[in-house]
């Protein structure tokens, strides 16, 4: 399940389990990566950090894409920000892992 996989790998991250977090990621994830679960650790508390520390995860739309899927999580942060996050993720010989993750700009609003 696609969003089994997306919440299991933030549950690990929540832990500061990176090898287990890493095993959620697709080939091209871990080759991006050296096959080090520490550097990719390292990118996520860097880069995601709604991500690593979230305070509330909601599952939105998702769509199938190209034999992959894309799947739409909102995440709120320590700081009750809201985040939402595009996952695409893609089936392996393994099951559904983690092929890449873009964090949607919110639109801005004017007057």
């Amino acid at each position: 399940d696609v969003q089994a996989t997306i919440q299991n790998q933030i549950n690990a991250f929540m832990a500061d389990d990176f090898g287990k977090a890493f095993t959620y990621a697709s080939p091209m994830i871990k080759g991006m990566f050296g096959g080090n679960p520490e550097r990719f650790g390292a990118m996520v508390r860097n880069g995601y950090p709604m991500v690593h520390r979230p305070a509330d995860v909601m599952f939105l739309e998702s769509r199938e894409v190209d034999g992959g899927f894309r799947q739409m999580v909102q995440i709120r942060d320590g700081n009750g920000n809201f985040h939402t996050l595009d996952y695409q993720v893609i089936n392996s010989e393994n099951g559904w892992v983690i092929n890449g993750v873009q964090l949607i700009k919110a639109p801005s609003v004017g007057a």
